[in-house]
């Protein structure tokens, strides 16, 4: 599938990837629709930050994903689908779990219903690594047993399920994306990677982290965009749950110190008990076996964890007025 000229709609692209992947389906040029978020500031996210030639590209809604007759004014006369937009915030997912259900769940089947209405030609829904929950074993393939470890793993889970259904149901030409640890520009401080780069960039002699063990598979998000755009453009990939990741597992403790390696200071790093998950929901360990999107798409990272964490760390630092480091973000 060639996307130049494609109707393109993009939920979630006022987000971390969701602006990287509407930024890069504009130069490919596709004929993009980005759904934001309502709020009465008028408030793009991400999409504020664009150069005028990309927003001019552009045709920006604003709505809500758990709306269905909102959603299927924007869904109507699109060829293809990108659904990014999500409650991820893992912490806050134990505060208000319900709100986890109406928008991953009862938003994603909205996306689905409208697609099916009006024969969408392809439809990538986002999944997330977290739908494994601690691995049984490793590298983790697409086999690999699901487990709800926090609401919000339980809501995408479901999801994901909902996307099967349709594909299995009403033959829906839909596609399941399931990225490992996705870091890069404009990531959010809720996530780790930020954390500590924030947390170093303003001096801090101590950095506060969760727990320390933890391994994940990490993923700079220019190779997880190109991850969905080879998804897309791949007949094979219909019907199928493809994991984006590296094959390459680095504990937090040992990734705070590369980071701090690179940005060449010295830091001490404490361990804030307010930032561990429940024992039992923590997931211990995740590593991606990335064989099958390989063989399906042809698509493999090109970023080294060091290359996409100095990009990382140039931009973070480049850009601190959206950080505030001495609050904890749930």
């Amino acid at each position: 599938m060639n996307l130049k000229g494609k109707k393109v709609l993009v939920t979630g692209s006022e987000g971390f990837i969701g602006s990287h992947l509407t930024e890069r389906l504009v130069e490919l040029g596709a004929n993009v629709t980005t759904l934001v978020q309502y709020n009465s500031f008028n408030n793009w996210g991400w999409i504020d930050t664009f150069d005028g030639e990309i927003k001019n590209n552009i045709e920006i809604v604003t709505g809500d994903i758990r709306e269905y007759d909102n959603v299927k004014r924007v869904v109507k006369g699109k060829d293809i689908v990108f659904h990014l937009a999500a409650l991820i915030a893992i912490p806050y997912s134990y505060l208000s779990p319900m709100a986890y259900v109406r928008t991953n769940v009862e938003g994603t089947t909205n996306i689905l219903e409208a697609c099916r209405d009006y024969d969408i030609e392809k439809i990538v829904h986002t999944s997330t690594s977290e739908t494994y929950g601690t691995a049984l074993y490793v590298p983790i393939d697409e086999k690999h047993p699901m487990q709800g470890q926090s609401p919000y793993s339980a809501s995408k889970i479901a999801a994901d399920k909902m996307a099967e259904s349709f594909y299995r149901s009403f033959n829906l030409p839909v596609a399941i994306i399931r990225p490992f640890n996705t870091y890069g520009p404009r990531q959010s401080a809720r996530a780790v990677i930020p954390t500590i780069i924030t947390q170093i960039a303003t001096g801090a002699k101590e950095i506060k982290l969760g727990s320390l063990t933890p391994t994940r598979d990490f993923n700079y998000v220019k190779d997880i965009v190109e991850a969905f755009i080879k998804i897309v453009e791949s007949d094979k990939a219909i019907g199928q749950v493809l994991n984006a990741g590296s094959n390459f597992e680095i504990s937090i403790g040992n990734l705070a110190k590369t980071i701090i390696k690179i940005m060449d200071k010295e830091v001490e790093i404490i361990c804030d008990e307010q930032r561990f998950r429940p024992d039992k929901s923590e997931v211990n360990r995740l590593w991606a076996d990335n064989s099958k999107i390989k063989e399906l798409t042809g698509w493999q990272p090109k970023y080294s964890l060091e290359e996409g964490l100095k990009e990382t760390i140039q931009w973070i630092e480049n850009n601190m007025k959206y950080y505030k480091p001495d609050i904890y973000n749930v």
